[in-house]
Order: C-alpha cells, then structure tokens, then sequence
C-alpha cells in the first residue's frame, strides 16, 4: 500500500462546506488535501437555485438570520459572526463572481449561472495549493487512541492508499440528490467513532397528495397564500407565501419550507392541508368584495367573476365541488352561493400521504448532534482531531439561500480551526 504524504488537514467531500473548509485552512497557514468521491468538485452545488445557484440570503442581522434554522440556529451564531452573509458576497466578489440580490433577498451570481461560482472556487483551491484527489472513495477511516487516551483518527484508506493528517474534516454532506454522491457516509464513519447521529429525514421536500385532480393544476404557482395544517381536528401551525402544483401534489418555497413538520406530523397520521386564497381577508370581508364586484357587474356570468377571484384552472374543480353552475348568470345568484364560493375560497383541503424523499429534497434533516459538536470551533467533542460542517451536522435551514450559508460558514469556521495552531 502507497502511503501519501503526511497532510496538515484532510477534508473529506469537495462540496460547499468541504471547499470552504480545504480553502480556508490552507489560507490559515495548513498543507491540505481534498478527497471527493466524484470525478468534480460541488456537484450538487451546480444543481441549486435551478442551475442559477442561491449563494446566500442578504439576512444581515444575526439574530434574525439563525430564526431561519429551527432549533439549531443558535448553534450557528458564532459561524456566522466569524463569516456571515455579508463576507460571502465579498468573499465571491473577490473571485470574479458578481452577485445580485433578488426578492425575499435571495443573492444569486449576477450571471443566474451555477457554473459560474463551481468554476471560481475551483480556481480557489488551485490558488491555494491545495492537493485535490478526484474520483477517490474513503473505503476506511482508521482510528487509534492518542498519548492521553482520546479517540482521535490516524488516517484514511482511499482506494490503495492511506492518507494522513494531523486534522480531519468530514463535509460528505446528508442524504438528499443521492445521484450526487450525497449517500450517509459522514454518518456511519461519526456514529462508529461513538457520534449521535440524530434521526434522518428528507427536508425541504415536495409533498404527495392524496387528491388526484390536483395533477389539473400542474405548473400553476400561487404567490401569498395562506396554508394551514391540520391533524384530528387540531391546527398545528399556519404560514403564508408561495406555492406551486405539480402533477403528484404541491411543492414551491412556502411548501418546501414546511415540509419538515409536515413529514413529523405524517409519523402520528394523516394530515389535512388548507389552502385559502385570501389570507388577508376574513370570511366576511371576502363576502363583502364579492358582493360588490356583483353589484358592478350584473349582467355577467358567475364564471365571469370567479375568474376575478380564483385561477381559470379552479373553475371546474369548485363546480364538481359544490352545487353551483357556473355558468349562470349573476342575476341568478343567490346568498347560499355566495357563501358556498367565499368557503371554497378561504378553505381548499387536501390530504397530504407523504414527502418525496430524499432523491428530490433538497437538504437532509438530521445528523451528527449539535451538542457533541463545538459551536466555536465546529471540532468534534469525541474525536480529538475531527471537525464537522455542512449538511454532515443536525443543521438545515428554509429556503432562500440560508442552507449554502450554513455551508460556507460552518466550513469556513472548520477550516480555520483546524489550521489554527491553538486547536491543536
């Protein structure tokens, strides 16, 4: 067996957190090795934002930026004050990559081409020097006690090779997109060396419905919606923003960014989901706007003013869904009908079956657990020379470019640590 040289630091997976990570610690000072199973680094960093490649989200304020990451944002607060959002557009600026700041402060390259920053940061790494092993599989991670009995790794099995490193940092990702080499690895090599791996599941997914006739609706997006999420009765929690239909049921960031509880509801039973178009109405107030588009137009037919309040697609989904023929006239409609349309309106329900899994969610929930991790320094607090960051962490984040935040900040912080003689 060939054994390598002898590496400051050896990161373990070339996507985002694993660039930034090999990046960062050769910039501190460290002689590093990236080893990636696939044959280029950030495949699945080409994939996101539709190919256009959501880097951050413009959330300046720390405190508001971690309330996009459940439970686990206070983790990241330090990574964030050492390389948040704003030194991540400053960051790519100073490789080439001009960014721009879309809605909901979304910050993509001003080119909307993913290739663009895959190519800069490859640029990156050669800059640094840094040894880039593609198409080179970790077979084995090898471990020993150190002089004062702690469990540290002593070196990695890649194909005939060992390679070795005073550091290790895993960034091999979750388990969503599967065709991109994210499979689990991190996980089995953290729990072997005594890690919680906490539960597993697909996040920021679509969602099957049990309804057949939404697949009508396919391609239709609605912007500021309200959706409500119910379980035997009870209203777990309500949201508004933007949705998509598709052919199996609904998807778009309001949904994606739900997903989550709905997937742990799903564990306990079926789920009703509640669709109302107005959500900045109330039932009487919706009544009373109905009444005075009526009152304008006498002579046209109901069809005529429910296009005014709901897609042309809803149209024959809500006649097989109430007594109503649409095609009358105004003249001959009665309160009851009236009614009938503002609950449909206010109330569309469906049943929820399931999440897509992890082959079309795009982040994984769950992971190495938080508390066996330092949030200072993202080292492991069970092996004395392993650090984590990325999605390989019980960390994920709503859509909008927080989740590749989350990346480059945790690898970032990962990688200068490492290097950092004081962690040694």
């Amino acid at each position: 067996m060939v054994i390598e040289d002898k590496f400051d630091v050896a990161v373990v997976g070339a996507g985002p957190a694993g660039i930034m990570a090999a990046g960062a610690a050769a910039e501190f000072g460290a002689k590093v090795i990236l080893i990636e199973k696939n044959k280029q680094i950030g495949r699945k960093l080409r994939l996101t934002g539709n190919g256009r490649c959501n880097i951050t989200n413009a959330e300046f304020n720390l405190k508001k930026l971690i309330e996009n990451y459940g439970e686990g944002g206070k983790f990241l607060f330090h990574a964030f004050f050492i390389f948040g959002p704003e030194k991540v557009i400053n960051f790519f600026n100073s490789l080439g990559v001009k960014t721009k700041i879309e809605e909901k402060n979304r910050v993509f390259p001003a080119s909307g081409k993913a290739m663009d920053v895959s190519i800069a940061l490859e640029k990156y790494l050669l800059k640094n020097k840094i040894s880039i092993s593609l198409g080179s599989q970790v077979t084995k991670v090898a471990a020993k006690k150190n002089a004062f009995k702690k469990r540290e790794i002593e070196k990695l099995i890649v194909g005939n090779k060992e390679i070795t490193a005073k550091k290790y940092i895993f960034c091999t990702g979750g388990k969503s997109y599967p065709i991109t080499g994210s499979t689990g690895d991190g996980f089995t090599w953290a729990n072997d060396f005594g890690h919680t791996i906490n539960e597993l599941s697909p996040a920021l997914a679509p969602i099957r419905l049990k309804e057949n006739w939404v697949k009508d609706l396919q391609g239709l997006a609605l912007s500021d919606v309200g959706i409500s999420v119910v379980q035997d009765g009870k209203k777990y929690f309500q949201e508004t923003g933007d949705i998509l239909f598709t052919h199996f049921g609904l998807s778009g960031p309001l949904i994606l960014n739900i997903s989550k509880k709905i997937g742990n509801l799903l564990k306990h039973g079926n789920v009703k989901i509640r669709l109302d178009l107005f959500p900045e109405l109330n039932m009487e107030d919706l009544d009373k706007t109905i009444q005075e588009k009526i009152k304008k137009n006498p002579k046209k037919f109901i069809k005529n003013i429910l296009t005014d309040f709901m897609p042309q697609r809803f149209l024959s989904i809500f006649e097989k869904r109430s007594s109503i023929k649409i095609d009358k006239q105004i003249a001959n409609f009665s309160k009851s009908d009236r009614k009938i349309i503002v609950k449909f309106l206010k109330n569309i329900e469906f049943e929820a079956t399931k999440l897509l899994g992890f082959d079309q969610a795009m982040v994984t929930s769950g992971g190495v657990s938080l508390s066996e991790i330092n949030d200072k320094t993202m080292r492991s607090k069970i092996v004395d020379n392993l650090f984590f960051a990325g999605e390989t962490i019980d960390i994920d984040g709503k859509t909008g470019g927080f989740n590749l935040q989350a990346c480059w900040s945790t690898g970032y912080l990962a990688g200068k640590s490492a290097a950092d003689s004081k962690t040694a």
